[in-house]
């Protein structure tokens, strides 16, 4: 049976799931009281963008923006939905005094910019710092800037892969991860075109070639590659150099991912091998609850007029 290439991409939430269709965005999220799926759309965004920011290359860094904004809102709704926040709106009924106000005007901001400096300094700045430790008895092989840029993207795909695999510790990202796995198999069954069933969608391989996982593989190997052409030892400005890059390098990934969903040959399964691999631990045999969430949020997104094919 020939597979349908669809562009219907999709986001696990707490305790529900996101579908994004060409034209409708909708998440299904199941109350942990009532028991009952609860769904709500939107209208997706980016679809009005202009025609230049739509171009290869130049469209994946807002295609990136709009899928981490959206998706954060829509994750922080599911919250809402699913009954884990009553406790916390409980306690907000409580007048807060004055000092609690200004603690939590504060708080947000802190910890953005603490989770951000964390982010650079272990994904960034440390690589480069290991290397200098490293290399600094042996200066013809410091100045070798191919190889440096090959430990550095190892390092960095080894932390991530570790950061990946201390989240799957925690029980409600385990569930998550279920939720994801849901997602996988709704969008492989609808690919198939087979109905969508819990029974159908049951049977579906969880590992997709197009996933936000393997996004982030793909753009630490072509990170690698464009990191070959920064030819500074200064740690400070080569970190400058890779932030300024940093549009190339999701530019690169977002076209590889589209053709990895577009067409299935050697290359493109070369190339999602890695994502695909990382996925044995991001996504996880979900439960029949779970697919019943991805099956209705993915019936709202599918157009009528074939529009969601490549």
């Amino acid at each position: 049976m020939a597979m349908k290439k669809t562009s219907i991409g999709g986001q696990a939430l707490i305790e529900g799931i996101m579908m994004r269709g060409p034209k409708v965005t909708a998440m299904a999220v199941r109350n942990d009281k009532t028991k009952e799926i609860i769904l709500e759309e939107y209208p997706t965004k980016g679809q009005n963008r202009a025609k230049l920011l739509k171009l290869p290359f130049i469209r994946g860094i807002f295609n990136m923006i709009d899928s981490l904004s959206f998706g954060y809102k829509c994750l922080m709704r599911s919250a809402e939905l699913s009954g884990l926040e009553d406790e916390e709106e409980d306690a907000k009924k409580k007048k807060p005094s004055a000092l609690d106000r200004l603690f939590e005007k504060l708080l947000m901001p802190i910890a953005t910019v603490l989770a951000v400096a964390l982010a650079l300094g272990l994904f960034v700045y440390l690589p480069m710092q290991l290397w200098k430790w490293i290399t600094f008895s042996a200066p013809a092989v410091a100045q070798n800037y191919t190889l440096r840029a090959c430990f550095e993207g190892v390092m960095r795909i080894l932390l991530f892969v570790a950061y990946v695999w201390a989240t799957s510790l925690m029980k409600d990202i385990r569930r998550t991860y279920m939720y994801h796995g849901a997602e996988h198999k709704t969008i492989f069954c609808y690919e198939k075109g087979l109905p969508l069933t819990v029974e159908n969608v049951r049977v579906q391989v969880r590992f997709h070639p197009r996933c936000g996982t393997s996004f982030m593989m793909l753009m630490l190997i072509v990170g690698i590659i464009v990191s070959m052409f920064i030819r500074v030892d200064n740690l400070l400005l080569r970190t400058g150099l890779k932030l300024l890059t940093f549009p190339v390098v999701v530019g690169v990934g977002y076209e590889l991912i589209k053709l990895a969903g577009r067409a299935d040959n050697l290359f493109t399964r070369i190339i999602s091998a890695p994502g695909k691999w990382l996925q044995h631990i991001t996504t996880r045999e979900p439960d029949d609850s779970m697919i019943e969430c991805a099956i209705a949020a993915m019936e709202k997104v599918i157009p009528g007029d074939g529009s969601d094919a490549w």
